[in-house]
């Protein structure tokens, strides 16, 4: 594939330099520390499987979905072209 003054592989390193900035982003949203019996948030008790699977979590469900709903994600363009760049 031509890719002009990229080096053989180019695409394979953009592809995966994004997913590991995905995981990374991902982990870094995990909660950390020692979780609650009651959501931070509207005070209903998180439930017992939330709190095994999630240890250090802090919010119920219904909250948590809506903290994740508001979250923006912005990443590297690292295509570089003025057509990705407009997006």
């Amino acid at each position: 594939m031509a890719t002009g003054w990229a080096h053989e592989g180019a695409v394979l390193d953009q592809i995966e330099d994004t997913i590991t900035d995905g995981v990374l982003t991902a982990r870094a949203r995990l909660p950390v520390g020692e979780g609650t019996e009651q959501c931070v948030a509207c005070g209903d008790e998180i439930s017992e499987a939330r709190r095994r699977a999630l240890p250090g979590a802090r919010t119920c469900v219904q909250c948590q979905a809506g903290r994740d709903a508001r979250i923006v994600v912005a990443g590297i363009n690292r295509r570089g072209s003025k057509d990705s760049q407009l997006r």
